[in-house]
């Protein structure tokens, strides 16, 4: 049990959540700071830890900053010296440990290592993601990536989390399209400078080639940019729908298997085989499609050999971006009390695997982000070919521009980057409840973006 006098409890909690056992622990935590130092005192059963760490501050926000993150390490250093474990990021929890590397300057290597106490092999990881983002990274809060959410699914994997409906069972396919293109339509004006368009999910494609035209079409203003459709599973994937695609000014497609194990797939609520992963691939790849590719360590039933095997297929299809998850189970999830997890070692076994052999083809890591509940505290990486990096990936991850999202449960953004700040508008989760609220939605967003050119 923890208890401690800092206010950050939840941050505090996230510290002991990552150590097997961690919660079991009888932990008091107690800090104040004086003139710049920060004092914090950690008691574990019988063992006492004190640190002092002295970084001076301008204002109220810095002072925070410091106090959460002086505290977070005391916290983690102790546990570490009774558990005798440690973390592959160390005292990180957060979501982008590169967009927290970018703000440290030339000193971001020993910011990683020495101070958050992350391995070399993580800490070269993210500084091999800032070389591969030169020429891409852009801090500018005028630019904008364009999100629209459609949460509809042929069926749902067991791993999933996200607020997503099995299409054969919406009632409100056309109210949700008729809103949809309102807002798309609405949010056309509020900027001048667009980076790239992505169309998400769910399965977009899973919508009736009707309803999906009318998406496209309502989209059909954004051309010239990286235009990216989750296409997602293959069992939806057909001539007729990509063709559309092609036509409707798409450059890039998801084709994601999550694995090339047919008895994995069964087990996760997939409807289709690897080899229709092949054939979808393939039909995709011939109208002359990017086509980026997810694949996940650490699902249930697996073995790192198992693992080695997709890792294999996918290369051997060459997809422009491979992207590595990590088995991350949340609320939400079916399978989230209803499988043991791999050993961290496996799951992390599978994850250098992957490291490995995509680099050794020629792939290079460029976005990178984190999850809580990931297994092994590990991380979900984005690898590329050359010349074949994902725009919308890097400006989302580090945020580094607006972002004007339409659809139930879509969160726009806009990036301050003078101020160092964001502002987000986040519409309702449920369907309904989004069709509702329309009026309203397009309303806080124009204020949210007025002005973004100026």
């Amino acid at each position: 049990m923890l208890t401690t006098d800092s206010g950050f409890y939840p941050d505090l909690k996230e510290i002991v959540d990552l150590f097997e056992g961690g919660g079991a622990l009888d932990v008091v935590h107690t800090s104040r700071e004086e003139n710049g130092v920060f004092f914090n005192r950690v008691q574990i059963s019988d063992r006492t830890f004190e640190t002092e760490d002295v970084c001076p501050y301008s204002t109220a926000v810095e002072k925070k900053r410091y106090y959460k993150r002086f505290a977070k390490l005391s916290l983690y250093k102790a546990i570490s010296a009774v558990t005798g474990e440690t973390m592959p990021w160390g005292a990180l929890t957060g979501i982008r440990p590169v967009k927290l590397a970018y703000g440290q300057g030339e000193d971001r290597y020993s910011f990683l290592t020495d101070t958050m106490l992350v391995s070399p092999a993580k800490a070269s990881l993210v500084m091999d993601i800032i070389e591969a983002q030169r020429g891409i990274y852009e801090v500018d809060g005028s630019n904008v990536d364009f999100f629209v959410g459609i949460p509809f699914c042929p069926t749902r994997c067991s791993y999933c989390s996200f607020v997503s409906s099995v299409i054969g069972k919406a009632k409100n396919l056309e109210e949700y399209v008729d809103a949809l293109v309102r807002e798309i339509a609405a949010s056309r004006e509020l900027f001048t400078k667009l980076r790239s368009v992505y169309v998400g999910g769910g399965t977009p494609i899973s919508l009736p080639k009707t309803l999906l035209m009318r998406v496209l079409g309502a989209l059909s203003v954004f051309q010239g940019v990286e235009y990216t459709v989750e296409a997602g599973r293959p069992d939806m994937m057909d001539k007729d729908v990509l063709a559309l695609l092609k036509d409707s000014g798409v450059t890039r497609v998801c084709v994601n298997p999550q694995s090339f194990n047919d008895d994995t797939l069964r087990r996760i609520g997939r409807m289709h085989t690897a080899e229709q992963v092949e054939e979808g691939f393939r039909l995709a790849r011939s109208f002359g499609f990017d086509i980026n590719m997810d694949v996940i360590a650490g699902l249930p039933g697996e073995k790192p050999e198992d693992f080695a095997k997709t890792i294999a297929r996918a290369l051997a299809l060459g997809p422009d971006n491979i992207t590595v998850h990590t088995l991350c189970l949340k609320r939400g999830s079916e399978l989230k009390e209803s499988v043991d997890r791999l050993p961290a070692g496996a799951v992390a076994e599978m994850v250098d695997h992957a490291r490995s052999e995509l680099t050794r083809a020629g792939y290079s890591p460029y976005y990178l982000y984190r999850q809580k509940y990931m297994a092994g505290n590990l991380e979900n990486t984005g690898y590329t070919l050359p010349g074949k990096i994902c725009v919308y990936n890097v400006d989302v991850m580090e945020e580094t521009a607006s972002n004007i999202a339409c659809g139930a449960n879509a969160v726009s953004k806009r990036v301050f980057p003078k101020e160092n700040r964001i502002e987000r508008y986040g519409a309702p989760k449920d369907i309904a409840s989004y069709i509702a609220k329309l009026p309203v939605i397009i309303e806080e967003k124009n204020k949210l973006f007025s002005g973004l050119d100026g």
